[in-house]
């Protein structure tokens, strides 16, 4: 077996590679941004390699990943399943695998072949070691750049595999290079955040907010304006001219008019079910879901941007949809949901501003 060292050109979707003594750790923020946040949760986030993937070309018949897992799990909540490993050969699903130290993908076709695979997007995951039993060089990207920033929906939560995504679905379909920074409770209006967009090369750059607004209740409405717009203006910064889309929040019941915090469902999660629910009561210049889709509205139309771009989330994933694909938390879609979101978004953003 042929042991190829991990570099940026085979580490496709991670900002930095962040050479540790257990191996290689792949960052989605910079470590500039790493520096001044001070939450916990997103620093798991930035670890949790979202659409990070290895992509490089081949004979090999067998390939081995070595990693290592570092797992989560929540007091008294059911074991998180292991982090899934997903083998795409020439844009095809070809195998999935999940092991505590790796995974090893044997009996593949001779033939010179491009190799994706996509590391778990819920668990953090260090890079250790690349085997195969043929050389491999990196393989060309598929052409344009998609930079998305959103939530814990964006970053893949309840989707079953990390191709399976809607950000990694959506990217496939419409052929282009995923950057994926989406952050488990943290799409918070981060200046940190705003300054890692502007400063990563992109051809569209898509923004999901709203939701993470909500559920932390971190704000009123008097702040939310000044902040979505001081995170487009350093956005606007490095991409003064790209297709830019702010697209609001996906239906989600419990809080479309009642204002975080969310919490979990204790009653629930005593027997064992993971369930959210807000706790908020509504009053003046609160933030909920209905709140932030008009004022995101708005500010797209009064910034007069002709490459700024507005999606309404209800056309993603609204009420009807709800009632054929339920959140089964209370708060993130499901993998059949995954799939619509990213079908929608296909059609309406690389259709549309981003065609």
């Amino acid at each position: 077996m042929i042991t190829t060292p991990l570099t940026d050109d085979l580490v496709r979707g991670a900002l930095e590679l962040e050479p540790t003594p257990r191996g290689l750790v792949a960052h989605r923020l910079p470590a500039r941004a790493r520096a001044q946040n001070t939450d916990p949760r997103l620093a798991m986030a930035d670890t949790q390699p979202a659409g990070v993937r290895l992509r490089f070309r081949t004979t090999a018949g067998v390939i081995e990943l070595e990693t290592l897992a570092t797992k989560v799990e929540y007091p008294g909540a059911p074991p998180r399943p292991d982090g899934v490993y997903d083998l795409v050969v020439d844009g095809k699903l070809a195998a999935q695998a999940t092991a505590p130290g790796g995974v090893r993908f044997p009996g593949l076709p001779g033939h010179l072949k491009d190799i994706e695979i996509w590391l778990p997007h819920n668990e953090i995951t260090t890079l250790v070691a690349l085997r195969t039993d043929a050389p491999v060089v990196p393989a060309p990207p598929p052409g344009r750049v998609w930079l998305h920033h959103g939530s814990s929906i964006s970053q893949g939560s309840n989707a079953l595999s990390p191709s399976t995504t809607w950000t990694a679905l959506a990217a496939t379909s419409a052929g282009v290079e995923l950057i994926n920074l989406g952050f488990s409770g943290n799409a918070l209006l981060d200046p940190f955040t705003a300054r890692a967009l502007r400063d990563t090369p992109a051809d569209v750059v898509s923004v999901k907010l709203g939701i993470n607004i909500v559920n932390t209740d971190l704000m009123r409405l008097r702040a939310f304006g000044p902040a979505v717009h001081g995170f487009l203006d350093t956005i606007r910064e490095g991409h003064p001219s790209v297709p830019l889309l702010v697209v609001s929040p996906l239906y989600c019941p419990i809080h479309e008019r009642t204002p975080g915090p969310g919490d979990f469902d204790h009653a629930a999660f005593a027997a064992g079910v993971v369930r959210f629910r807000a706790t908020g009561e509504p009053g003046p210049d609160k933030l909920t879901l209905e709140v932030i889709r008009d004022e995101l509205t708005r500010i797209v139309a009064q910034r007069q941007d002709p490459a700024l771009h507005y999606l309404d989330g209800l056309s993603l994933y609204g009420p009807a949809d709800h009632a054929e694909f339920p959140l089964p938390d209370e708060l993130h879609p499901d993998a059949a949901a995954h799939r619509r979101i990213a079908s929608r978004f296909t059609e309406l953003a690389f259709g549309g501003p981003f065609a």
